[in-house]
């Protein structure tokens, strides 16, 4: 169940995922991690929704690559 990260229902806390950090916008680096929290409110967004990764890292996703269901 992968997603492109734009809709926020699509992404939920303990998925691993692709974040672009505000300071690589420009080359479009991607940064690895598992999402802790939403820090977008609307039900979507067009550059992806923005996520705080569980070391402190902040991004808009840009793939979900999965997981989630087993680190209940």
């Amino acid at each position: 169940m992968a997603g492109n990260g734009k809709i926020r229902s699509d992404v939920k806390p303990g998925l691993e995922v692709d974040i672009v950090l505000k300071q690589d916008q420009r080359t479009g680096k991607l940064t690895r991690g598992i999402v802790k929290d939403l820090l977008t409110n609307s039900a979507q967004h067009p550059h992806g929704i923005k996520v705080r990764l569980t070391d402190g890292q902040v991004g808009r996703v840009q793939h979900i690559l999965g997981g989630g269901d087993s680190a209940e």
